[in-house]
């Protein structure tokens, strides 16, 4: 497990100056749904807590998402692109294999004077970006930093699968990081950690080195994503827990302390139940997953979003962004917003 945190008094910190998301117009209802597999919106939402989701079109990419989120956050900070630094990106389903999607948003927002990457820790990825964004500008080497989330994951969705099929929706969170010397405000914790052992609860196995395109498949559904959802549920209760208890036990803070979750929204149940068994009130959970549906690391930025713009979270008040996803990873940042 990786830690990263730095004593408030004399350092630069990483603080949220700018933040937006984007979803497709085109919108995919419970009821739509019940039409492609046999289900309906009752049973979808007891078991998800999902209403609906975007989905894209054929026309609309990863890299088209990830723009228009991040211009909604350069123009709420104040930023032009040509001054940003870094630009990473968190997404399992890039623009193509390379160059990074990285690459394509940085040439929109003509951002000539930025390192980009991509970075795929799957629905972790943009906590794990903002981990990343933050160590470079502790450390000096950037003043800023664009950090999103961006997913077009229902080109990876196999429509006949029940099971999965009625999760996923497509869109794109970005955050602009900059530097300060408040000392309080900003990125107080982070924590990561992963566990390669239970990569098959969480997967898309084609196609890559392993599984090539050259090569005829054993199962052609192997291009789509394939969920353990028990041992998903498990093991996602469980991280979150650890996760959110390690950055109150780092930072010393109490629930009473924080003003709100915000947790990659994948299923409502389990954020509730990770909320319940944090003792956290419901007020102080997050949740918009009935619009959204799961959109992997997209979705702790598009909540974050959310959250702030509908008046659930103010400037000076202490928010904890969790997530688990693919890998197994998990990852948690403690900010004073």
């Amino acid at each position: 497990m990786n830690k990263a945190v730095k004593d408030a008094t004399g350092c630069h910190r990483a603080v949220i100056a700018g933040h937006g998301s984007f979803a497709p117009a085109k919108i995919l209802t419970n009821a739509d749904l019940s039409k492609i597999v046999e289900t309906s919106d009752e049973w979808i939402t007891t078991r998800t807590g999902i209403k609906r989701r975007h989905i894209t079109t054929a026309d609309e990419s990863t890299a088209q998402l990830a723009t228009k989120a991040a211009k909604r956050a350069l123009a709420e900070a104040k930023v032009k692109g040509s001054d940003l630094e870094l630009i990473i990106i968190a997404t399992i389903t890039p623009e193509m294999p390379f160059p990074s999607t990285a690459c394509f948003v940085q040439s929109a927002l003509k951002a000539k004077k930025a390192f980009v990457f991509d970075l795929g820790a799957a629905c972790s990825g943009f906590i794990y970006g903002l981990s990343i964004a933050q160590q470079f500008i502790e450390s000096g080497r950037c003043k800023n930093a664009l950090v999103i989330g961006a997913e077009t994951l229902t080109k990876i969705t196999n429509w006949k699968e029940r099971s999965s099929c009625i999760l996923f929706g497509d869109g794109a969170g970005a955050v602009v990081l900059e530097r300060s010397d408040d000392g309080r405000r900003g990125i107080m914790y982070s924590m990561m950690g992963a566990d390669g052992d239970n990569w098959e609860s969480l997967s898309c196995q084609a196609y890559g080195s392993r599984h090539p395109v050259s090569r005829e498949l054993e199962d052609p559904d192997m291009v789509y994503m394939r969920i353990k959802g028990r041992e998903v549920y498990q093991q996602a209760v469980r991280r979150i827990v650890e996760s959110v208890r390690d950055c109150l036990d780092h930072c010393n803070l109490t629930v009473d302390d924080i003003a709100m979750v915000v947790s990659h929204q994948m299923n409502a149940r389990i954020i509730e139940s990770a909320g319940k068994r944090l003792k956290l009130p419901s007020e102080k959970v997050f949740l918009n997953i009935g619009e959204y549906g799961n959109t992997s690391a997209a979705s702790v930025p598009i909540a974050f979003d959310d959250c702030v713009r509908s008046g659930r979270l103010n400037r000076g008040d202490i928010v904890v962004l969790v997530a688990f996803g693919a890998g197994l990873t998990w990852a948690a940042n403690v900010i004073e917003f």
